[in-house]
């Protein structure tokens, strides 16, 4: 149930600070100092560890205590004895009892049927750091931090225009989250705009802890396991999305930002694409591509192969082959699938295992498993070999939200492939390919530029052309302004 805060303010100090002392007993860490301003009794409220107590000290406390002459009046206060810079008058408690718990002070004075609300938010932060998650050959090496301020400040860096919109958000019934809605106001698709302000102030929950919630709870089809939104960490990533008129989405305490609306070609771009020259960045975006569709379809294809097809394949690979899985107890599903589950089970102990040792336990893990499994006969050398290259496969794509996508994928194209052979992976990728072609990211489809009728998106899809031919914005995301280099 909603927490119901009155919003009446009275021109007494006693009866204020006695309501708040109600409402917050049992809690230790807020700090009540009360103190005179010549003949007027005023009090201050703040949470210790979340207010900046040097500035309330220094600019609030001294300045109120010992320079009380300088006021006849107690309606002065505010404006001859406050040194601050940031700070407003609230007229409904409610109100002003949310910033307090952001850290801002609360300063009450006899007389004022008001109370203010001084700006002294200072808590722990983590410093700017690199990524670890999406590291780059060239570029920046900044990265978001869990402090919504500090993030908004790295976009305002890169992005030196008036026109670019910061809006904020409160979300969560308790924890009151602070959300950031950011876009260039000229240049945003205005539909997007819409859809993305009507989603978030819909959302009714008890709590937000990361923008890993936004992102469910605003998303157009929630059982898609392919992503519907980008995330990231990097300021540049983010910055050059605005620029396109997309629209970011900054949650405080989480250091990933929602990128709307995300299509599934650009998940598979990296800052590097675009701070290297073309031919390099288009020659790896390709590869990129590639490698997808083989770490997706590769272990199907030898199920299908060694059960239904194997006429197919050239007479001396058929008879190496079989000489390799002789001794196997399985079939081949079943081999794929005890490989699969087996790799899925590394990967996940080396993301969750401290970085000093993960590297080295995937390692040895890897060769220890795939040695142990071939000389017990469980499966045969060529099924090592192809999961080895459906790992690598996997692990080059920069997203991993639709690494996991295409993993899901790869298991449904492995029953398909056991069940009717080639036939089975062809129904299976069909089926694939309705659904992307179904799906939509607010309004936009899915598989754009690639369903979209304007051929000059094609520049930067599988290749990425020179920027001198990038001469107007994605015309599939629907900019208000299209000129980007005249």
């Amino acid at each position: 149930m909603k927490e119901i805060i009155r919003d009446l303010i009275t021109p007494r100090v006693d009866e204020n600070i006695a309501y708040l002392k109600e409402l917050f007993k049992d809690n230790a860490d807020i700090v009540y100092r009360e103190f005179n301003i010549a003949e007027w009794k005023a009090a201050i409220v703040y949470i210790d560890g979340m207010a900046d107590k040097i500035l309330i000290n220094n600019f609030v406390l001294e300045s109120l205590m010992l320079k009380s002459e300088r006021v006849e009046n107690v309606m002065q206060v505010k404006d001859n004895l406050l040194t601050v810079s940031d700070m407003k008058e609230e007229l409904k408690l409610s109100d002003a009892v949310n910033g307090m718990l952001s850290g801002e002070t609360l300063m009450f004075v006899d007389g004022i049927p008001a109370v203010y609300v001084i700006a002294t938010r200072f808590w722990p932060a983590r410093g700017v750091s690199e990524p670890s998650g999406e590291t780059v050959i060239r570029g920046g090496r900044d990265g978001f931090t869990e402090t919504i301020r500090f993030n908004t400040a790295l976009i305002r860096r890169r992005i030196r225009d008036t026109r670019l919109k910061i809006t904020p958000k409160s979300v969560g019934v308790r924890s009151k989250t602070d959300v950031s809605i950011i876009y260039i106001d000229d240049i945003v698709n205005k539909d997007v705009l819409k859809r993305v302000e009507e989603r978030i102030e819909s959302i009714n929950i008890d709590a937000i802890l990361d923008s890993g919630y936004v992102e469910q709870m605003i998303e157009d089809n929630k059982w898609s396991p392919f992503p519907q939104m980008q995330s990231t960490e990097r300021p540049d990533v983010v910055a050059a999305a605005l620029y396109e008129g997309r629209v970011a989405i900054l949650v405080d305490n989480s250091p990933f930002v929602i990128i709307v609306p995300a299509t599934l070609p650009s998940l598979f771009q990296t800052p590097d694409d675009y701070y290297q020259r073309w031919i390099n960045s288009s020659m790896l975006r390709i590869i990129r591509f590639f490698a997808i569709f083989t770490g997706m379809i590769l272990p199907s294809l030898y199920v299908a192969v060694t059960s239904f097809h194997t006429s197919i394949i050239p007479t001396k690979f058929a008879y190496s082959i079989a000489a390799s899985r002789e001794g196997v107890p399985f079939p081949a599903f079943v081999e794929t699938i005890i490989m699969e589950i087996a790799m899925a089970f590394l990967i996940e102990a080396v993301v969750r295992l401290p970085k000093a040792i993960g590297s080295t336990i995937g390692i040895v893990g890897g060769l220890i498993i795939g040695q142990a499994a071939v000389s017990a006969g469980i499966v045969s050398p060529i099924m090592i070999i192809i999961i080895s290259v459906t790992a690598i496969s996997s692990f080059i794509t920069p997203n991993y939200e639709v690494s996991s996508a295409f993993r899901l994928a790869r298991f449904l194209l492995i029953i398909a492939a056991s069940i009717i052979g080639l036939y089975g992976i062809a129904l299976g990728l069909i089926i694939i390919l309705i659904h992307l072609v179904k799906l939509k990211s607010f309004g936009i489809p899915y598989l754009s530029p690639l369903v979209h009728p304007h051929k000059k998106d094609f520049k930067d899809m599988f290749i990425r052309a020179p920027f001198r031919t990038f001469k107007n914005r994605p015309e599939y995301i629907e900019p208000e302004d299209k000129i980007r280099q005249s």
